[in-house]
């Protein structure tokens, strides 16, 4: 499915990406009442970041993902799981039967959906109580590598922006109308990584792809040395998972 998002070149660093910390998640299920056997619509589920987590607990998930070979990672992945399936679909056009889920996630994919429209279509197949939640990892910005990878982007990027990624979700939320008051859950995870996975993850982003455009090479090159310079085969990496999350009207 072609969509303004094109996440095909960049599929196989996506593996490389950070889990969400785990306590976030364990708050956000606790808050959204649901139990084993539930049913959880994870939209832009792409290498099933978050679809492993939910199938963990025992939720029967339906994974969305408009990319091919996004979809096809994140298969291979939950392939030991009965309970989840893949369909092709996106935030907005999901191709759920109405009034079906008790929870709808958006994991790093909401920023990349026409947020109005993704929050009606979540509305729409849900169930009466059901609840909507999304949610980034987000780099901690002072952390000493991140302030010299930060260089690298505002040295490179004219005008470098984040994008609605890092932005509070709350005001879009409200602005709905379809759901209660916003609940926003944060938990920090410090992950322990190869330095190698660390640099191979950063060529996933594609904020900074669709802006630094045939700079997008040079920039992981420059983030390689920054990286191979610390001397390190493994490296401690902190991030913060922030959810936004509430309940249907």
């Amino acid at each position: 499915m072609k969509t303004e998002w094109d996440y095909t070149d960049l599929a196989e660093a996506y593996l490389k990406r950070p889990d969400y910390a785990q306590t976030s998640i364990d708050k956000m299920l606790e808050t959204a009442g649901v139990k084993k056997g539930d049913a959880a619509c994870d939209v832009g589920a792409g290498a099933a970041h978050l679809t492993l987590k939910l199938a963990e607990y025992g939720l029967n998930v339906c994974a969305v993902e408009p990319n091919d070979a996004m979809r096809k990672n994140g298969i291979q992945r939950t392939s030991q799981y009965q309970n989840v399936q893949w369909f092709e679909g996106v935030g907005e056009h999901t191709g759920m039967e109405s009034n079906k889920f008790d929870l709808v996630t958006f994991g790093s994919s909401f920023n990349v959906c026409n947020r109005q429209e993704a929050l009606l279509e979540t509305k729409r197949i849900l169930k009466s109580n059901g609840w909507f939640a999304c949610m980034w990892n987000h780099r901690d910005l002072n952390d000493p590598l991140q302030m010299e990878i930060e260089d690298i982007l505002k040295t490179q990027i004219d005008d470098y922006k984040y994008g609605t990624r890092r932005e509070d979700q709350t005001e879009v939320i409200d602005q709905s109308g379809l759901f209660k008051d916003v609940i926003c859950i944060e938990g920090t995870v410090v992950h322990e990584m190869s330095s190698e996975d660390f640099v191979e993850g950063w060529k996933s982003h594609g904020t900074v792809q669709r802006q630094s455009k045939d700079k997008f090479a040079f920039i992981n090159e420059e983030i390689r040395k920054v990286v191979e310079a610390k001397g390190e085969k493994y490296i401690k990496v902190p991030y913060t998972t922030r959810i936004w999350m509430a309940q249907v009207k």
